[in-house]
């Protein structure tokens, strides 16, 4: 079932949601399912599940290092069919053109036509540790845009190389990505707008937006999508911070602001788990804040953990 369907079934009712990270490369997926296990009781209509691109790695061959590329988190896809099988509840794996070519992009968007599943969200991806801006791969997508457009095309029954006439064409829900504080490499606002735009015309669904910590931040993003005609649902992003070391590493990465407040709180904290109940305790008022303003879905962040999450959950739901 499309992402867009569940949120029109609600009937204004805000959705829980949450998203996840494979496992690295020689973990089991049972580590997984004890993260999903808690979170159930809440009633997610989907899960997102995470891509990660190939990164570089070197290889000791007798004294010498050998450059290689590697996933360590691969099986997006099989995961995805997994956790559908296993909870009966509608997954949407990331599709990244960061590491893939059209045409291996073209064979993931028919397996998971066959695995049944409904939702895709398209992503442009982060550019590999190694480099300073994103390179598109040789052969694939250079931005989120082509991406959309490749998944509503096959949507469409056109496929790279052929046009195939069937009764059964895939019906992708799409999703992409939304920037409340601007994407970081968008030289204004009102640019970062415009792509977003582009891409609802090109075929999005649905947008998630980044993770925010000030809900004003997120108002404000809505607002000037809808004064821009964007009319698509607009589900928030939401993070808890979980260790000290996001006051700087979230706003570094992500180039997000944190107020003031939350940052005075954390930094009184003795410990990390101190620092863990701050998290939970301001996602909790920014979740509320949200549920009364009528937002479709609120939308998790878990990095594979969920006993903050549920946390959360249990006081908002």
């Amino acid at each position: 079932m499309k992402v867009t369907d569940h949120i029109k079934e609600a009937k204004g009712k805000t959705l829980f949601s949450f998203e996840i990270i494979p496992p690295v490369k020689g973990r089991n997926i049972q580590e997984l399912y004890n993260n999903i296990d808690p979170l159930m009781e809440f009633k997610p209509p989907f899960i997102d599940v995470t891509t990660s691109r190939e990164e570089y790695i070197y290889i000791d061959r007798d004294g010498l290092l050998d450059k290689k590329l590697t996933r360590m988190r691969p099986g997006t896809v099989g995961i995805c069919a997994s956790i559908k099988h296993k909870y009966d509840v509608d997954t949407v794996p990331h599709v990244l053109c960061g590491g893939f070519t059209k045409e291996e992009t073209e064979y993931l968007l028919v397996d998971c036509h066959y695995l049944g599943i409904d939702n895709i969200m398209a992503l442009r991806g982060d550019a590999m540790r190694e480099e300073k801006y994103f390179e598109p791969t040789e052969g694939g997508h250079n931005y989120a845009i082509g991406l959309v457009k490749q998944v509503q095309n096959l949507n469409c029954g056109k496929y790279l190389h052929e046009v195939i006439e069937t009764d059964d064409c895939a019906d992708f829900c799409i999703g992409v990505a939304g920037y409340p504080e601007k994407h970081l490499e968008a030289p204004s606002m009102s640019t970062d707008l415009k792509r977003l735009k582009e891409k609802v015309e090109a075929g999005a669904d649905y947008v998630v937006t980044q993770m925010f910590f000030d809900n004003k931040k997120y108002f404000e993003f809505v607002e000037a999508a809808r004064k821009m005609g964007i009319n698509v649902p607009i589900i928030p992003g939401i993070k808890p911070i979980a260790v000290k070391r996001h006051l700087n590493l979230l706003p570094q990465v992500f180039k997000i602001d944190l107020p003031e407040d939350l940052v005075e709180a954390v930094e009184q904290c003795k410990d990390n788990k101190a620092v863990r109940q701050v998290g939970v305790e301001w996602c909790i008022e920014q979740s509320k804040e949200l549920l009364v303003a009528g937002v479709p879905v609120l939308h998790y962040y878990s990095m594979g953990k969920s006993d903050n999450i549920k946390g959360i959950a249990q006081e908002v739901f």
